[in-house]
């Protein structure tokens, strides 16, 4: 569950920045404006996660061990894994990206308006 959702963060800021690129604006911009972009959502959603694991973190009685153990994993993990993924995913997009149109150069969209 913790690989899905932090590759589904890692996705979607992919796709913003690829987005943001065919319209024109440089490697770095589009990789900056795009984690901008999705920031909010993905802290949202991994917090939500946490404070759902807080029950688990702080369990007592029978089976607190067990409890405890995986929502500690689970918790650290998502703020872990959010904190890199913020981070390293516009990098990696950036370098990547970069080899990417240096072999097939990007297509920009038509800014022109063809209605009249």
């Amino acid at each position: 569950m913790l690989v899905g959702l932090l590759a589904k963060n890692a996705i979607l800021i992919v796709e913003f920045a690829l987005q943001r690129r065919r319209h024109g604006e440089s490697i770095g911009m589009s990789a900056v404006n795009a984690a901008k972009a999705r920031l909010r959502p993905i802290l949202m959603t991994s917090f939500a996660f946490i404070f759902g694991m807080l029950p688990l973190v702080l369990a007592t009685g029978i089976g607190a061990t067990g409890n405890r153990s995986i929502g500690t994993g689970a918790a650290s993990g998502l703020l872990v894994g959010t904190v890199l993924g913020v981070l390293a995913v516009p990098v990696f997009y950036v370098i990547f990206q970069y080899i990417q149109e240096k072999i097939t150069p990007v297509v920009f969209e038509n800014k022109e308006n063809v209605q009249s």
